[in-house]
């Protein structure tokens, strides 16, 4: 039997004619009954779109994704790949498709140009790439960005150019992200990507339950109108869409949007499958910048030409996560530590009660896992085995603390450098986290033995009382998300 998953990554351009397999997104029934009105009314194109493609060292994925979007049933009518710093064959492969394409679909005959540029070595990497794309499709209606390792289905396009359409302060929409956990090989790249595909799970429902407001335009498959785009430049005094104060670009250009009175949304139909990270170094480095580019947005008073914005409505998300984290961080140390202390001196007595959060959580877990369009065993098994996601978690807390400590510490870092140096294979940084925890777990030893039984005492009198408040506010809330309604909404 065919994988419904096949739709989003075709296996061949198809010029003339093809088929596909709709996709059943069930959310809402009010909102799929307004969706589907619009989608009778829409006669013909009544916009246009230029996408533009920023590729870096992309040879792997490069011809999928131009594949991807040549079978796409409303196709853009302009396709620039906008070639960066590479130093593989992602220009040569890309330039089999330059030129121009005539398609006949189920939307009627359609015909899109695929250009390739290849700008060399640029200093502002990405954001370079988009700004030069920018200039080369600001006279169109919206502008589809596509990441260089994105694979969207094969209506992606259609369902975002029509919601943006039917209503004028759209300034932008994402599509669901997901990562095709197949093509993945090895113990350890297979358990990132699952922990990845469930880390964009809660996101995205997240943002779909938030009245579908997305806090984060994605660079992955995201389409905007250049009248949002214009609109915000102005009010910031900028003469192009992204600029490189931030860390992360596309958060917030999200954010100038908003500002600008722009709506910014997540399509529960539209899903385009990202490239994941296989290796811890890679992880690390993508997590870490992520987060350290959202601590400067978040984070009050002027860091350079970056504004921190605490109040924005678009960052609550953030604080909401950042706090969460926190908290897991604190409860786990806190419970290992008093564990290791009353074990020292024989006074732990186990209670059941203990086992109710790891209950709950696993529940949360595996409601989550069947809220995935394209749940499979090993997401199942991620959520229900327990270890697999606490694991996951401590690898989570140390991109968390290495993010937090390099912007407390002020230490000025190229984190883009770093990242590609990660992806590449090098770097050790990621074991910093582990090896700050066993010196501080070697200290605690030494300082425990040294303190009489009474401050022994009386440090687990208080100790346990504290994180089991902590833990019982934690449970609540997982369990209001366990019975929260998802309105039939699948990510």
């Amino acid at each position: 039997m065919t994988d419904p998953r096949n739709t989003l990554a075709p296996a061949a351009y198809v010029p003339a004619s093809y088929t596909h397999e709709p996709v059943q997104a069930t959310p809402d029934a009010g909102f799929a009954d307004d969706f589907a009105s619009v989608l009778e009314n829409t006669t013909g194109h009544r916009s246009t779109i230029g996408c533009i493609i920023p590729a870096y060292n992309e040879e792997e994925s490069i011809a999928e994704v131009i594949e991807a979007l040549l079978n796409q049933t409303r196709v853009p009518d302009v396709i620039h790949v906008v070639v960066n710093n590479t130093s593989d064959s992602t220009v040569k492969i890309a330039s089999e498709y330059s030129g121009p394409h005539e398609i006949v679909n189920e939307l009627g005959e359609q015909f899109t140009e695929v250009f390739v540029h290849d700008i060399g070595k640029n200093p502002d990497k990405k954001v370079g790439a988009l700004n030069y794309g920018y200039s080369l499709v600001e006279g169109y209606d919206y502008l589809l960005g596509v990441d260089g390792d994105t694979i969207a289905h094969t209506k992606a396009v259609e369902y975002l150019e029509t919601e943006a359409v039917s209503d004028s302060r759209i300034g932008g929409i994402s599509a669901i992200y997901s990562i095709d956990d197949r093509p993945i090989k090895g113990a350890v790249g297979k358990f990132l990507i699952t922990g990845q595909r469930a880390q964009f799970a809660a996101f995205n429902l997240q943002n779909l339950l938030r009245g579908r407001n997305m806090a984060v335009l994605g660079g992955q498959f995201s389409i905007f109108s250049t009248n949002a785009l214009r609109d915000a430049m102005k009010q910031n005094h900028q003469v192009t869409p992204w600029v490189k104060d931030s860390e992360v670009e596309d958060s917030l250009l999200s954010l100038q949007i908003k500002s600008a009175g722009y709506l910014t949304k997540i399509s529960p139909y539209a899903r385009a499958n990202v490239g994941g990270m296989t290796t811890l170094s890679g992880y690390d480095a993508q997590q870490v910048k992520w987060t350290y580019g959202a601590i400067e947005l978040m984070w009050p008073g002027q860091r350079g030409d970056t504004k921190g914005q605490p109040f924005h409505p678009n960052l609550r998300l953030r604080w909401f996560e950042n706090f969460g984290m926190l908290t897991n961080l604190f409860v786990r140390v806190a419970f290992m530590t008093l564990l290791a202390g009353s074990l020292s001196i024989n006074a732990f007595v186990f209670s059941p009660l203990w086992l109710v959060p790891v209950a709950v959580a696993v529940l949360l877990n595996l409601r989550m896992a069947r809220t995935m369009k394209y749940c499979d065993s090993r997401d199942v098994l991620f959520a229900v085995l327990v270890f697999p996601a606490e694991i996951f978690m401590w690898v989570r807390l140390s991109h968390f603390v290495r993010s937090w400590s390099r912007f407390l510490s002020r230490k000025k870092v190229d984190n883009w450098a770093m990242q590609a140096k990660a992806e590449r294979g090098g770097g050790l940084g990621h074991w910093a986290p582990l090896v700050v925890l066993i010196a501080v777990a070697v200290a605690m030893t030494v300082v425990w033995n040294l303190v009489g039984p009474v401050v022994q005492s009386s440090i687990l009198w208080v100790g346990w009382p504290i994180v089991g408040v902590v833990t019982v506010l934690q449970t609540l809330l997982m369990v209001t998300k366990l019975f929260r309604r998802q309105h039939g909404y699948k990510v």
